[in-house]
């Protein structure tokens, strides 16, 4: 399930999936910087441009990126682990890039079976009105294919979580 609302001029877009593995073995993937991009569209050809990265995450973290959002269009972005809680959550912020506001929270929670991964990010565009227009015409869609292909490729790596019933165990 993805999501986008509105509220003062900020976007917030909501993501919802369910993984067949261990909350531990989901947060290991997760929470590698390196792990990106395998989970991000081949057409950004996101690389992680940072010396620093390595296996494990850290507040204070900054990570770079090259990336292509829209074709013939390469531009850096530098964002900052601000926040993390072994296993359970932990939050990235821009600090350079597209957005004049990106706040993007992850989530991991154990269900029955699996883990429940809940993503949400805050974002609002610079330019004003040009801005509110490119977020309406075209980023909404982007973001929304963008954690598309995302649960796409975790089904690939993890596979499908099942439809779950207690009566079933």
């Amino acid at each position: 399930m993805i999501k986008i609302l509105h509220h003062s001029g900020i976007h917030t877009l909501k993501a919802y999936q369910k993984l067949p593995v261990s909350k531990k073995e989901a947060w290991s993937f997760l929470s590698s910087p390196i792990n990106l991009n395998r989970i991000t569209p081949d057409y950004m050809k996101l690389s992680v441009t940072s010396d620093t990265v390595g296996e494990k995450m850290f507040p204070g973290q900054i990570i770079t990126y090259d990336m292509t959002p829209v074709p013939h269009l390469r531009m850096s972005w530098v964002t900052e682990i601000t926040q993390v809680e072994e296993e359970r959550f932990f939050v990235d912020e821009q600090r350079y890039g597209p957005y004049s506001l990106w706040h993007h929270e992850h989530w991991l929670r154990e269900i029955p079976g699996g883990t429940a991964m809940i993503d949400r990010v805050s974002y609002k565009l610079p330019l004003g009105m040009l801005g509110r227009w490119a977020e309406k015409a075209y980023v909404r869609k982007q973001l929304k294919k963008i954690f598309l292909y995302r649960a796409g490729k975790l089904e690939e790596l993890f596979g499908v979580y099942p439809d779950y019933s207690p009566a079933a165990e």
